[in-house]
């Protein structure tokens, strides 16, 4: 007995197969571009700023041709920048450098001249693993100053760095492997009747420094009358002039 087998229908061709796809709708709304971070955003509308003396030309001069001793990866610091930190401040909102102004006026009202003097090269943070080195700072009055700068800066919510304070000038910065340079003593020194509040915008090349205020110490020395009063230094530069 023959079975016969009744033969299958052949398949379509393939172009006549139809697959049913779907066509992704378009957003009705477009995604907004990625917004900078809120610490990005504050960093740019904030001034990096610090109260200092600043080291006269002629007690520059000689700390400039200390540099020469300097050989591989330091970057000394300009003659015309060096000058003694007493407070960093690494971002203060534009609107409160007012607020500065009247710490430092307030500060040095009835404070008299100092009389500074330096002494022997350093580092930080110790000798085997240096990045600044610097040479150090001495005068009456001039850690108490410091302390109520603080103490000031602190009572209007303005953040300053926790290190403890050590008076130097900073010569030089290391900015790869170098060889330390061997201890120098100095016998230099001047009489600082001036604190600045000074601008420090950060470049590749280094930093540049502007005078925001200035603030003449104006307490009475050695017996003489109070200094007369004069006018500060013209206000901050506009923000927009910063690159962080």
């Amino acid at each position: 007995m023959k079975i016969r087998k009744t033969p299958r229908p052949a398949a379509p061709p393939a172009e006549d197969i139809k697959v049913k796809t779907e066509t992704p709708r378009p957003d009705s709304k477009p995604r907004p571009a990625p917004s900078r971070t809120t610490g990005e955003h504050q960093a740019s509308q904030t001034l990096r700023l610090f109260f200092a003396f600043k080291v006269p030309g002629d007690v520059s001069t000689p700390l400039a041709e200390s540099q020469r001793h300097l050989r591989g990866n330091w970057r000394a610091v300009r003659a015309d920048q060096l000058h003694i930190t007493l407070a960093y401040l690494p971002a203060v909102p534009p609107d409160r450098v007012a607020d500065l102004k009247r710490l430092g006026t307030r500060l040095t009202e009835h404070l008299p001249p100092m009389q500074v003097r330096l002494r022997g090269t350093g580092y930080f943070p110790n000798e085997g693993s240096p990045r600044v080195w610097f040479v150090k700072a001495e005068a009456e009055g001039l850690n108490e100053l410091a302390a109520e700068l603080r103490v000031g800066l602190k009572e209007l919510g303005i953040a300053t760095d926790d290190l403890p304070f050590k008076a130097h000038v900073t010569l030089a910065r290391k900015k790869g492997p170098a060889p330390r340079v061997s201890p120098l003593l100095f016998d230099l020194g001047w009489q600082a009747g001036n604190m600045a509040l000074i601008r420090s915008t950060l470049r590749k090349t280094g930093p540049i420094y502007d005078t925001v205020s200035t603030f003449r110490l104006r307490g009475a020395a050695n017996g003489q009358p109070p200094a007369v009063s004069e006018e500060m230094t013209p206000s901050a530069p506009s923000p927009s002039q910063e690159t962080p």
